[in-house]
């Protein structure tokens, strides 16, 4: 039970480690250095006082202004920001100031309608070009070169097409969706063995039933490998896509920090985004562990 304790909880002990040295060296690197007075007069240090390049501090002494310094916040500033935005996590302010809750609700609820769609799509059509090995080799072509094009490169010609920001940013999901299950499952369809498709015909098996019982099955390994690919495709396209059609969502937040000058903010919302991009990636590994095949 020991062992298997250790076993379970060791690599998350050492990723706490981790953590803890990195927010370390993150904390040394961005501390505020020492105010020097020496060789100061005293209408100098007034005069700086006024800019406010210092504050003074509660010992009677000087400091630099923590929010007058160049460079990259701390970890204490960036948990600042991260405290003020999560106390007001559900709070509507106004059409374009939503609370991080909201702003997140707004970014997976875009992302799920685009990777869905994008996704029955794919496979559809994986299937389709799969079974017909001329039909495959015909389209192969097409679809390694569409497959590498970046998904935001389209979103001009969508944008200009639909001429809703919404809709844009869903469609953007969806073709970043739609490539890389439709390479995979075309030739996890064409590579099944022609053992088990002569084995459907000699037990006259009808297209439905031929379909998820062999076809499926056999190609669920290269099938789901294609979704994982465009499951992180699509979730890196949703954000810049937010940010650059300016709709509510977490690729929002970060372009409004960054308007804003608030550094803290926009690492606070890179960290919202890395946050529930590891949530919603760890629910589909569960997910996708229920239906992979392994053949003995």
């Amino acid at each position: 039970m020991k062992n298997s304790w250790k076993e379970r909880w060791g690599p998350y002990g050492l990723s706490l480690v981790i953590l803890g040295m990195l927010l370390l060296v993150w904390e040394v690197a961005t501390r505020v250095p020492t105010f020097d007075p020496t060789g100061k007069t005293e209408e100098q240090l007034l005069t700086m006082e006024f800019n406010g390049d210092i504050i003074q501090a509660e010992t009677g002494g000087y400091l630099y202004n923590p929010d007058k310094v160049s460079g990259l916040p701390g970890p204490g500033h960036v948990l600042a920001k991260a405290r003020t935005e999560l106390g007001e996590a559900f709070v509507k302010k106004g059409t374009n100031d939503h609370g991080i809750a909201w702003l997140i609700v707004y970014t997976v609820r875009r992302f799920m309608i685009g990777f869905l769609c994008g996704s029955v799509v794919a496979v559809l059509l994986g299937i389709l070009v799969g079974l017909y090995k001329p039909l495959y080799v015909a389209l192969n072509p097409f679809i390694q070169i569409l497959k590498p094009i970046s998904p935001l490169a389209w979103m001009p010609l969508l944008l200009y097409s639909v001429k809703d920001p919404f809709w844009t940013a869903i469609l953007v999901v969806f073709m970043a969706s739609l490539w890389p299950t439709v390479a995979n499952t075309a030739f996890g369809v064409n590579a099944i063995k022609t053992d088990y498709l002569r084995v459907a015909a000699l037990l006259e098996m009808k297209f439905a039933r031929r379909l998820f019982t062999v076809v499926l099955p056999a190609a669920a390994p290269a099938i789901i490998a294609g979704l994982r690919i465009s499951f992180g495709s699509a979730l890196v396209a949703v954000v810049p896509a937010e940010m650059l059609l300016g709709e509510l969502g977490a690729g929002y937040l970060t372009w409004i920090e960054w308007n804003n000058l608030d550094i803290s903010g926009v690492i606070f919302a890179i960290l919202a985004v890395g946050v529930v991009g590891y949530a919603l990636d760890f629910a589909f590994g569960k997910l996708a562990s229920m239906f992979t095949y392994a053949e003995s």
